[in-house]
């Protein structure tokens, strides 16, 4: 049995029939959508969830910073995957490092926002 076996097929359908169709997707249905198909076509669709991802954390969870944090997490997991699996890809993983650091920033978390910040050098200074 394959890995898309295991993936509702309607589900998938529904994803695809939704991101193509006329009308432009709010964030979050677009977000919905690539979370299905991202399990059926990583490569292609892993790009687009960390950075719907992010505009997501931004548009509708501005005034919720736990959940604006818990989603540009979501959206650094998605990059870092999708640069395991396409090295050059890198500049993905900053832009989506860069977000998380700046909701942690809002945050004040100091612990946190040290860990990230030398993420970010070491893939700036060559390290991508």
């Amino acid at each position: 049995m394959t890995h898309s076996a295991n993936i509702g097929h309607d589900a998938v359908l529904r994803a695809r029939v939704a991101l193509l169709g006329s009308a432009e997707l709010p964030v979050r249905e677009q977000v919905a959508a690539y979370r299905v198909l991202v399990q059926v076509n990583p490569l292609a669709y892993l790009p687009r969830l960390s950075l719907a991802l992010g505009d997501y954390s931004r548009q509708e969870f501005a005034h919720q910073p736990e959940t604006a944090l818990a989603l540009r997490a979501e959206s650094v997991a998605a990059a870092r995957r999708m640069c395991a699996m396409e090295p050059g890809r890198a500049d993905l993983l900053v832009t989506s490092l860069t977000h998380y650091r700046e909701q942690l920033i809002l945050m004040d978390r100091q612990a946190e926002l040290r860990a990230v910040e030398e993420e970010i050098a070491g893939m700036e200074s060559g390290g991508r």
